[in-house]
């Protein structure tokens, strides 16, 4: 059994552990409402008023105007993400994150120790909240795809379980747009054949999704029947390490779309970092409003892992690799690809290791000894607008 464990509003929940005085308030994390930056995180009080990531700061505030803003403490939120993580490698090593909040557990071969895959969930639930103070949805399902909509469907707090034997009367009563993959613009197309749940999906033939989705129908035919072959794959297994996004509302502002993706960077290179892996190809993946997906990458000269050297790469995809005309964006994501299997490289003549390579790891070093507050990179990312502001490197004053 797959476990997909989703922490609540998790940034804006880390403050609110640490300033109790704010429980039961609309609190947002991110930009300032005076300036252009983003929601990184919102409360569930703040929800409530229509309040959500990727939302730019300014209509938060007119949404809201007594919620509580906050600048976002990356480096902070990193180190409470590691010690989750932790918590997980307690009953099985094969743990695939996929973002600061949120990670897969294949729990199979951990049964004999632990008891069963929902005893090990309620297990991990329960050690988050005793430990650090913070609240978990948990999904458990027989795939990927099912955990992961599990966790999300009865938030906060959530815990869900789909048996195998009963995938079907699980996802027939759901709304067609729980399918991953299923936007706005599918839903219209849905809404215009007659389409409202997962069940009507399920009853329309291979050709005909084919017919008018392409090949994105064969996809939507099986996550309609709740198939889904990949595999939990921890990061040093992985062929690629990467991080995507999808987002509330679609953005259309290339500001926006450089803080989110300057945050992604950060966290694949941690990631890599943790896992010992280096990757020459960097890639960036967007999806349109209307489901239209491209990807750009950059082959750069060596293997790295370095955060400043990647984000150079991501930054020059978005500058000058995307099409003029871009429409709305739903989706955004960040990869490394092409790893360094010896984890050797060939030294060049008169070579000497990158500064911000050092920076990186004594960057990690301070994190893990002094905890995540010890250290402010990336504490602006989602609120400032200055394009010489990299991750890897402190703000300027």
């Amino acid at each position: 059994m797959i476990l997909h464990v989703d922490m609540d509003a998790f940034y804006a929940s880390v403050e609110i552990r640490d300033n109790p005085e704010l429980a039961g308030k609309p609190v947002v994390v991110g930009g300032t409402p005076e300036g252009r930056g983003v929601v990184a995180a919102a409360s569930y009080a703040a929800r409530e008023y229509g309040v959500h990531s990727a939302m730019s700061a300014a209509k938060a505030v007119r949404l809201c105007p007594h919620a509580v803003f906050l600048k976002p403490r990356i480096s902070y939120y990193a180190e409470i993400s590691q010690q989750i993580r932790e918590i997980f490698f307690r009953y099985t090593p094969v743990v695939e994150p996929l973002s600061l909040d949120e990670a897969f557990l294949d729990v199979d071969g951990s049964e004999r120790l632990f008891g069963p895959a929902i005893d090990i969930a309620r297990a991990i639930k329960q050690e988050i909240a005793d430990s650090l103070n913070l609240v978990a949805s948990v999904g458990v399902a027989p795939n990927k795809f099912l955990a992961k909509l599990a966790s999300d469907l009865d938030k906060p707090d959530g815990f869900v379980v789909v048996p195998p034997d009963a995938i079907q009367p699980f996802l027939d009563p759901l709304p067609v747009k729980r399918i991953w993959g299923v936007g706005r613009v599918t839903e219209k197309v849905f809404d215009r054949i007659g389409v409202k749940s997962v069940a009507d999906l399920r009853g329309l033939d291979l050709d005909v999704l084919q017919r008018y989705f392409g090949d994105h129908g064969q996809h939507l035919w099986k996550l309609a029947r709740g198939i889904d072959d990949r595999k939990v794959i921890p990061d040093r297994e992985a062929k690629s390490v990467s991080h995507e996004t999808t987002f509330s509302e679609d953005i259309r502002e290339l500001s926006q779309l450089r803080a989110r993706a300057a945050e992604l960077t950060d966290q694949v290179a941690r990631r890599l970092r943790r896992a010992d892996r280096k990757g020459h190809t960097v890639t960036v993946k967007i999806r349109f409003f209307d489901f239209r997906t491209i990807t750009r990458s950059i082959s750069l000269p060596h293997s790295t892992n370095e955060t400043a050297t990647l984000w150079e790469a991501v930054r020059e995809i978005l500058t000058s690799r995307l099409p003029e005309d871009r429409p709305p964006v739903r989706l955004l994501g960040v990869g490394v690809t092409g790893f360094n299997e010896t984890k050797t490289a060939q030294l060049q003549l008169f070579e000497t290791e990158p500064a911000s390579s050092e920076l990186d790891r004594a960057a990690d070093r301070i994190r893990e000894r002094f905890g995540g507050q010890s250290l402010g990179r990336g504490s602006s990312l989602l609120h400032r607008k200055d394009d010489d502001h990299r991750p890897g490197q402190l703000p300027p004053e």
